[in-house]
């Protein structure tokens, strides 16, 4: 009867949510620079990069990877609902995760970010044979103005150093696909997403570097594909962010699905108590199975 019980609480709670997270566990902390951080202002968290690994079980690893990037305007990062709970998500559906915790305002500004998260990309694709990583199926998701990062990475990027004395300088920075999750992407005009411009570039920061960094402007035809989710009931950033970065990559012809759901406050994350939102992340699975990813 004990196990009867047993099996039906954990099938309610299956139930309960489109999303399972992965059992309890510390992930493993990777600085990015061991010898030291370029542009580091001091030797407190918040000035060390580093990656966090949710390693997933190997009898349903698929060797992706994804770097994840959470959110917080620039002056912070939600690195619970939009960190771990992500890594565990992932690590369910046998995807590698890399929980990125990257300098900020009001400390850091543009590069340092970019710096940051390349720098991981970078780090997982160097370090692939050892994690159990295809490296050519290497990812990038991000929340908010995690996003906007995310966004970013996949549209400044290069093919590495091969000269560089640091091996994982010589990998390539390029992610293969991203997940924009109600991300920032404009820095100009009335969509635009106030607060993270000022922390990423200052009070009055240059015309042509706005404009470098509204992504809608960034995209070409080396793009990576690209899953984006959003609301139009998010009043933090509005979904036509989303919506420019869409239709840029319709132009340029990059692979790309939109999901835009009507009702939805910023910052749901996986929303499992929200019948609707909630599935947000088996569509994205699903578009990452049909980019043969997983």
């Amino acid at each position: 009867m004990k196990m009867l019980n047993s099996v039906m609480m954990m099938v309610g709670l299956v139930l309960a949510s489109h999303v399972v997270l992965a059992a309890d566990a510390s992930p493993e902390e990777i600085v990015l620079w061991p010898q030291g951080a370029p542009e580091a202002k001091g030797t407190t968290d918040k000035d060390i990069p580093v990656i966090q690994r949710y390693a997933p079980s190997s009898d349903n690893a698929t060797g992706a990877a994804i770097v994840v990037c959470p959110g917080g305007g620039y002056g912070g990062l939600a690195m619970d609902h939009e960190g771990d709970q992500i890594g565990r998500w992932l690590n369910s559906e046998g995807i590698s995760a890399f929980v990125l915790r990257y300098r900020h305002a009001p400390g850091y500004k543009h590069p340092v970010p970019l710096m940051d998260a390349q720098r991981a990309l970078r780090t997982v694709r160097a370090r692939a044979g050892e994690w159990g990583v295809n490296p050519g199926h290497i990812g990038i998701l991000g929340f908010s103005a995690g996003g906007h990062l995310t966004g970013t990475a996949g549209t400044h990027f290069d093919a590495g150093n091969p000269k560089a004395d640091d091996p994982i300088d010589r990998a390539s920075c390029r992610p293969d696909f991203l997940v924009l999750v109600y991300p920032v992407i404009t820095l100009e005009g009335p969509f635009a997403h106030m607060g993270s411009r000022k922390n990423l570039l200052g009070e009055h920061p240059a015309p042509e570097l706005v404009k470098d960094l509204s992504l809608e402007n960034a995209v070409t035809k080396d793009t990576p594909p690209t899953f984006l989710f959003h609301t139009s009931g998010d009043t933090g950033v509005p979904s036509e962010n989303s919506i420019l970065f869409y239709r840029a990559l319709h132009d340029a012809k990059v692979p790309a699905e939109m999901h835009i759901f009507e009702k939805g406050e910023h910052g749901a994350g996986l929303a499992p108590k929200d019948p609707a939102l909630s599935v947000w992340p088996k569509l994205c699975i699903t578009w990452l199975r049909g980019l043969g990813m997983l």
